[in-house]
Order: C-alpha cells, then structure tokens, then sequence
C-alpha cells in the first residue's frame, strides 16, 4: 500500500487525509502538537465549501452544528446606514445549490478529526513535526523534530502559514504584515439584546476600519470580529488586549457598532499576515495545500473553503499508484493556482470596499445601493458556485505546463471584483471597466503576478 504523509493537523491536513485515503492510500498525520486541535472562533463556509464537505461526506454532521445565514448585510458603519443586503435564502440555495452557514471552527475541526479516527486507512501522529524533507529516489524522506524521519510515496504540506514544508520547496521567507490587526471576541447570545440578534453576517465599514458579526455555535454565540488598518510594526498572534483600547480603536462607528463592541470583556488580537501568489507549489513527490499554499486574509471568507476545495482536488488527482504521484501532483497545482490566486486578489481588494472614507465611501453605498440581488448573485457565482474545483480544460493534460497569470482574470466580463472607476463625484460605470485597476473602495496595485 502506498503511503502518504500529510504535514499539519488543522482543517485542511485532516480534509485531505480523508480525501486520499479515500483512494485507498495509507496516511499518516504528523501533527506538531500533543494533541489534534484547532483554537480560533467562526468561520463562514459559503456553498461552494459545503460541496467540498459533501464530496467528503461531512456536510450532513456540519449542517446539524451550523448557523444558516439569511443574509449578508453591509452597513455604512459611520452613519448607521443600511446599504445593501445580499439574501441567502431560497434564490440563493436554489441557483448554488447549498445553503452558507457559519460554523465555531473547533466544532468543525472535531468533525473531520473523529472522521479520521474512525478510518482505518489513516494514522494519526501527534508530537511530531515535520521540519523539512529530502528526495530518495522515488520515495520522500520526510524529517521530523528530534531528528526521527518518516519515508513516504508523498508528502503533502499543510502546515500552515509558517510551513516548514514550503520553507523548503518555496524559500520565500516570512509571510508579509497587511497593516492590519483584527480583534476577535465571542459572547454569549443570552448577553446580546433581542434587537441586536440577527441570522446574518454582518459588516461595519468604516473608514480604515470596520467590524464584522455573526452567530456561531448553533446560535448561542455571537463572533465578534473587528479589524483596524494601524499599521502594527511587528507581527503578533493572540495576545490579549484591553476592552477599553479595543473600544477606542473603533470610536468613529455608529452607536449600534458600539452597542455591539461593549458586549465583549475579553478580547485577543492578531496582525493579518499573507503571502503573494506562487505558480509553483510541488517539488516531485511534494505538494502544498491550504494556507502552507496560499495564505489569503480573511476578508473574503474563503481561507477555510478553499483548503478544503484542495483536499477534494488532490484525492481526485491521486486515484492513481505510487509511480504517478510526481505527476499527479503537478496537475494539482495547475487544477488549483488560478482559482487560489483570484480568492487570494479578491481577499486584498476587499480591503478598499470595507475600509473606504468621505466621497469614495459615499460613490461605494451608491453604487451598492443600485445592485438588484441578482446582481449580487451573479458577482460571487464564480466563487459560490463551485462545484468543479479544478481549473477548466485540465482533464486529459498529462502534465500542465505554466498557467497564464492566475491573479488577472482573461476577459473583462469574468472580473471578480466590483470593477470600476469611482470618483469624487460618484460611482462610474461598474461593468466593462479593465480588471485589477479599480473597486469600491479605490484605486488597486496593478496585479500581482505569481512567480
């Protein structure tokens, strides 16, 4: 039987597991930890996430622990205004064929973990990081801390952000600081007042700054996420903060945001951190998967959606023996740098519609405003909408040279951004304008091109 070892225990390490034991492959989990856990609070998984739990046979034990959305809200978070709903509901479910739901990410993480557990094919391996690999002809010595090894047909790298795995294959360095840092809180839904209480994300924008909500936990807590552009010179994760600092960060929004930000006593903070795209993520038998891949921010909620559309594909590319496995893996990096790169585009540009101020922030909640909800439909389709998660015209290639540039989409009409020049005077024309130069929010960077 041929052997698979899989790097990093969070939500994509074990979606994988699952996904290439799947096609009969021995697996075995190398955790760094004493223990397989994931910290951290809500997530969003939109349908085309569900799809991937479904492929995996996980969606119906998620539905049960889930909070279906009925809406996503956007608020201007200065003036209270309502600006624009996107409906979830029956139109919605109907057109992508599964509902969005937010899940506590713990909840989510035991669900695939017990998954794991009752596999037979799958070998769980707490204590044990991996640090590094070497190539031994057609095998992968895989090095873990202490200086014990493990020898694999493949190994597969998802251990995260600071992936030792693709420390090797990639070299890129630490990740890059976004100038931002996000506050996270969770209250109990019994403390939160019954107007305040919505089925809904919900955002804040504000300029610089805004502040997303939602309930998690089957509805008995409220994820309190508020995020700040305060250009923090060092990166930090989950170091507590004072209530009162986290307040006064947020002092411009409306009074309902600050009804809201009061209800959390406890709050931790973290500096958003994210990698440019890369075209290569396999070195033979080694492949990347997840945030070891494409770390993204959060602010297109797809981190967790997308790590699991990558366990889906790389089963799918591994329905094959151990001699294939260079070149399988190969096709599963072509399958998935395009549509990782575009969440990746889609995640920075989102920055300039939440964080826009004075007469931009005026021209994005007029144009908003003018959106019919089967335009907000049609513009998150091609990514809700998944239900294939490789790239288009793969089948067949028995190995995919170089993609074009995953980060610029090839025709105007398929631009995944609200795209558009907007000006003092308001919203211009959101459709036909070039991609990758405007959003609702100002002006963007020229495109990033993976390297």
């Amino acid at each position: 039987m041929t052997t698979v070892v899989i790097a990093g225990g969070g939500i994509g390490g074990l979606a994988a597991a699952l996904s290439v034991s799947s096609q009969g492959h021995r697996v075995v989990l190398c955790e760094r930890n004493s223990a397989f856990a994931e910290l951290g609070a809500g997530i969003q998984l939109a349908p085309n996430g569900m799809h991937a739990l479904d492929r995996l046979g996980l969606a119906g034990a998620v539905r049960r622990i889930a909070v279906p959305v009925r809406e996503l809200r956007f608020m201007d978070g200065v003036s209270g205004e309502h600006v624009v709903s996107m409906s979830l509901g029956e139109r919605y479910r109907a057109r992508f064929r599964n509902a969005y739901v937010v899940v506590h990410r713990g909840e989510l993480h035991r669900l695939l973990l017990r998954a794991c557990k009752d596999s037979d094919r799958i070998e769980l391996r707490p204590s044990s990081e991996v640090v590094g690999y070497e190539h031994a002809g057609q095998a992968v010595r895989v090095l873990l801390a202490g200086g014990r090894t493990l020898t694999a047909d493949a190994l597969v790298g998802a251990d995260g952000l600071h992936s030792a795995v693709r420390a090797r294959l990639v070299g890129d360095g630490s990740p890059r600081n976004a100038g931002i840092t996000v506050y996270r809180s969770i209250v109990p839904m019994d403390r939160v007042p019954p107007d305040l209480r919505h089925r809904s994300v919900t955002w804040w924008a504000g300029p610089g700054r805004h502040f997303v909500h939602y309930p998690i936990a089957g509805g008995r807590s409220l994820n309190l996420a508020p995020s700040v552009e305060n250009q923090p010179a060092e990166t930090f994760s989950g170091v507590p903060v004072a209530a009162p600092e986290v307040r006064e960060q947020f002092a411009v929004l409306c009074d309902t945001a600050q009804r809201l930000l009061e209800l959390a006593t406890e709050w931790k903070a973290w500096v958003l951190v994210d990698r440019a795209p890369v075209d290569t993520w396999t070195d033979d038998r080694v492949a990347l998967l997840g945030d070891a891949a494409h770390p993204m921010l959060h602010y297109a909620a797809q981190g967790a959606c997308m790590a699991l559309e990558d366990a889906v594909v790389l089963g799918d590319m591994l329905d094959c023996t151990s001699a294939e496995f260079g070149a399988r893996l190969r096709r599963y990096n072509a399958a998935r740098r395009e549509r990782t790169a575009r969440v990746h585009r889609l995640a920075r540009d989102s920055i300039g519609l939440w964080h826009a101020a004075g007469t931009v922030a005026i021209a994005r909640n007029k144009a908003l405003t003018a959106m019919s909800l089967t335009d907000l439909h049609d513009h998150v389709a091609w990514l809700h909408g998944a239900r294939d998660f490789a790239a288009p015209g793969l089948a067949g290639l028995p190995d995919p040279a170089a993609l074009p540039d995953p980060a610029v989409p090839s025709d105007p009409a398929d631009t995944y951004t609200l795209a558009g020049v907007l000006d003092a005077a308001g919203a211009g024309d959101l459709r036909g304008a070039a991609p990758g130069a405007y959003t609702l929010g100002g002006y963007l960077a020229p495109p990033e091109r993976p390297r």
